[in-house]
């Protein structure tokens, strides 16, 4: 295994041709002629940290302790949801079997995530391009968006996350009533998509997912310029050492900041049939010949083409995700073995797709148990993407459906269902307490000493009309349970 500052390498059989992975280069730090002491002591800190700290076995840096030092600047800043969501995510990892996750495209579908038992958001670009971003409009998955969008989704997310924090606590000093949640500050995954440019765009977003509060992040080998949706047409690759050096350009960026990062490289190279450049060794098995109108390069894609970018990958990434067009067991067998043939225990990542059609590729019994069975394989983060937009735009659609030809029993119906679901810790059907307006009681209460007559909750039709649900607290020891 190559660590830091080593020079080799590595050879791999694949497709029948011996192929040379290019080690990471290594790089000479400018000297210093008087580093401060705490220059000194940091440098230190850090390269102990990557000497002895268990969470980077199997992770090589090609730059030093000295580099991030001339790069962080004097004062430790400190990101507390993101150090706090990365420590808590790797240990769920190495705890769990496997974390099931759902993409939110809102921050209150996050909190009912989270209320109903996940221990982890997923934050899509494609829901951000769909439904969220900074632009205001809609979009396909093709990083047509803001580049800061994703990062506003992940602290929009977590600033939900903190009030019902805030609000659950407050109730829990002030009635001793115990919170459905041991803990709302759940590990965001985050999409980079494919960087929006080069190593500097990366290393940029990166910085922004950090202080927006991700956890894990993850990078995939498109062309940014060219991006589509891994189950779309028309993907283009980049050489494989651009895209390493956007992998590394992202780990620097948390090196820098303090975080360890759960950083995740995905490769399109299973459907992806364009590359822009043969200058790389590791892509020229894969090459046609051919070439388009746009200059491309036309290559071969399938599984040799993923395996060879996933080994290329593995040594500066935690997990690997190989975009998939069927939930295929034996493709995802494969393609596991063969990194952990040279990455032993290497963690994989797994996207669930809405953009499966899961009835007409597996049988019930066989959907039933596909989670459990990759991740015997090693894939330990499994996530359904677009939960947040099917799960809204169905929901939506059902209600407006009904209630166009049926009238008030539609929504009433809708309510019912809120009502029975209180027994497994759902609380949104008291709309008024679920976005905290009992927290802001309690704060214009401290205030004006308790003598507020103007607090919101008492006197509301919620406090009048919406009595305790049946079997609340049955509900928020389930939900607690779950955690």
């Amino acid at each position: 295994m190559l660590k830091t500052g080593e020079i080799g390498v590595k050879k791999v059989m694949m497709g029948g041709v011996l192929q040379a992975i290019r080690p990471l280069s290594t790089t000479t730090p400018t000297a210093t002629p008087a580093l401060s002491q705490l220059a000194i002591e940091r440098i230190a800190r850090t390269g102990r940290d990557w000497k002895e700290n268990p969470r980077w076995r199997g992770i090589t840096r090609c730059y030093t302790p000295e580099d991030v030092e001339r790069i962080r600047g004097s004062v430790d800043i400190e990101y507390t949801l993101a150090k706090r969501g990365a420590d808590r995510l790797w240990s769920l990892l190495h705890k769990r079997p496997f974390i099931r996750s759902l993409g939110a495209v809102t921050g209150n579908q996050a909190m009912q995530q989270v209320k109903a038992g996940l221990e982890s958001v997923y934050v899509s670009g494609w829901q951000v391009a769909a439904d969220a971003n900074e632009s205001g409009s809609m979009y396909p998955d093709q990083s047509l968006y803001p580049a800061n969008s994703v990062p506003s989704l992940v602290a929009k997310i977590n600033r939900t996350l903190q009030r019902a924090d805030q609000l659950h606590y407050a109730e829990q000093v002030e009635n001793a009533s115990p919170s459905p949640v041991s803990d709302w500050f759940v590990p965001l995954v985050a999409d980079a998509e494919a960087g929006f440019g080069g190593v500097l765009n990366a290393f940029e977003l990166m910085k922004g997912m950090i202080e927006a509060g991700a956890a894990g992040v993850h990078f995939e080998d498109q062309l940014a310029s060219a991006k589509k949706c891994g189950h779309m047409g028309g993907k283009v690759l980049v050489p494989t050492r651009e895209a390493v050096d956007k992998l590394v350009a992202a780990r620097l960026a948390a090196d820098s900041m303090g975080v360890n990062t759960v950083l995740i490289a995905r490769t399109d190279a299973q459907a992806a049939n364009l590359i822009t450049s043969d200058v790389d060794p590791n892509d020229r098995p894969f090459l046609t010949g051919e070439r388009t109108p746009e200059g491309f390069y036309r290559t071969n894609p399938g599984l040799d083409q993923s395996i060879s970018r996933a080994l290329a990958y593995a040594p500066v990434a935690d997990l690997i995700w190989c975009e998939t067009a069927t939930p295929n067991l034996a493709y995802a067998k494969a393609f596991a073995e063969a990194v952990h043939a040279d990455f032993p225990g290497k963690m994989l990542a797994y996207n669930c797709s809405p953009s499966f059609n899961w009835r007409k590729n597996l049988a019930d019994q066989d959907i039933e148990k596909f989670q459990e069975q990759i991740a015997a394989m090693g894939y330990k983060y499994q996530f359904i993407t677009l939960a947040g937009f099917h799960s809204l735009n169905y929901g939506m659609f059902d209600l407006a459906y009904n209630y166009s030809r049926g009238g008030m029993p539609a929504f009433v119906d809708l309510q019912e269902k809120e009502f029975a679901a209180a027994d497994f810790g759902f609380s949104a059907v008291k709309h008024q307490r679920e976005v905290g307006t009992g927290y802001f009681d309690t704060v214009t209460q401290v205030v004006q000493q308790g003598l507020s007559s103007t607090t919101a909750l008492k006197g509301s039709t919620e406090e009048a009309q919406f009595v305790p649900e049946k079997g609340q607290q049955v509900g928020q020891k389930v939900a607690a349970a779950a955690h």
